[in-house]
């Protein structure tokens, strides 16, 4: 039953990586060339003004508040010189349709103003692309499913969890956690109890476990603690923390204690089993 209860866990979570995979995947970008025809010729002038001033017909406030005139930063991330704006153009695309932490969503731009100033940022103040961002450009590079959107799928924040997946979710944790004990139950105290005080004596390989297990649960506290304190910093320069990170290097701690404990009870722990009796008021 252990195994049978793994198994459907796994197929529950296979059909809930389908339902997140759902929200995850890119809408399809309609390349209109009429758009990519005005495009070289708009960025400059557009792009800048929209840069400097906003567009207050649509409620998109001037970028240079946050990002300052010349790309210098300011209350937002220095903009000039950014070398992951230049090696990934589609991003900044992304970032004005969705926003990101406190900037705000340029999605009430209309579709030429949006790359219009995706375009000006990408091409001023020491930054230079190849050829200007185009429809043709995103739709490609929206083939692959957005990083951003991926770390911010995992973070399981409660808002971006519906109703099915946090039934998956908790079926899964149910199924998979009866399924631990009983394989453990089974590796630690065997298929039958027998009665009696059963004594237990720990071998050097038992010993050598021990240690290695409680070296790395010492070692995952360690790159845990780093972690937070990288992540903290990522939060307070607006950017977004590896909370992903964050998760796997608390799973493994927790995993580590929990094999450190095992290996206590079937090698170190001294065991007893109690013969109940039947004629008791409760003989089940």
């Amino acid at each position: 039953m252990p195994w049978v209860a793994i198994v459907c866990a796994a197929i529950m979570w296979i059909i809930l990586l389908f339902l997140f995979n759902k929200e995850t995947a890119p809408e399809p970008v309609v390349v209109d060339p009429a758009v990519t025809a005005s495009i070289s010729q708009e960025w400059p002038t557009l792009g800048k003004q929209i840069y400097e001033q906003g567009v207050a017909a649509s409620g998109a406030t001037a970028c240079a508040g946050c990002h300052g005139l010349q790309g210098q930063g300011g209350a937002g991330p220095k903009l000039a010189g950014d070398e992951k704006i230049l090696k990934d153009p589609v991003y900044v695309h992304t970032i004005l349709n969705n926003g990101k932490g406190a900037m705000p969503s340029y999605a009430s731009l209309k579709e030429n103003e949006i790359y219009a100033v995706a375009n000006y940022v990408l091409n001023s103040w020491g930054n230079k692309i190849e050829e200007p961002l185009t429809p043709a450009l995103v739709a490609e590079g929206q083939t692959k499913i957005d990083p951003a959107v991926l770390k911010n799928r995992s973070r399981f924040v409660p808002e971006d969890i519906k109703l099915p997946e946090i039934f998956l979710a908790t079926f899964i944790m149910v199924l998979l956690t009866y399924g631990l004990i009983g394989l453990y139950s089974v590796w630690a105290e065997g298929l039958e109890l027998h009665p009696g005080i059963h004594k237990v004596r720990a071998t050097p390989l038992a010993m050598l476990s021990m240690i290695v297990t409680l070296i790395l649960s010492l070692v995952f506290s360690v790159l845990f603690i780093r972690q937070m304190s990288a992540d903290y910093t990522a939060w307070q320069n607006q950017e977004m923390p590896n909370v992903a990170m964050e998760g796997f290097y608390a799973a493994m701690i927790l995993f580590t204690i929990a094999i450190a404990i095992g290996l206590y009870k079937k090698y170190f722990m001294d065991g007893e089993v109690l013969v109940e009796d039947t004629s008791g008021e409760f003989p089940w």
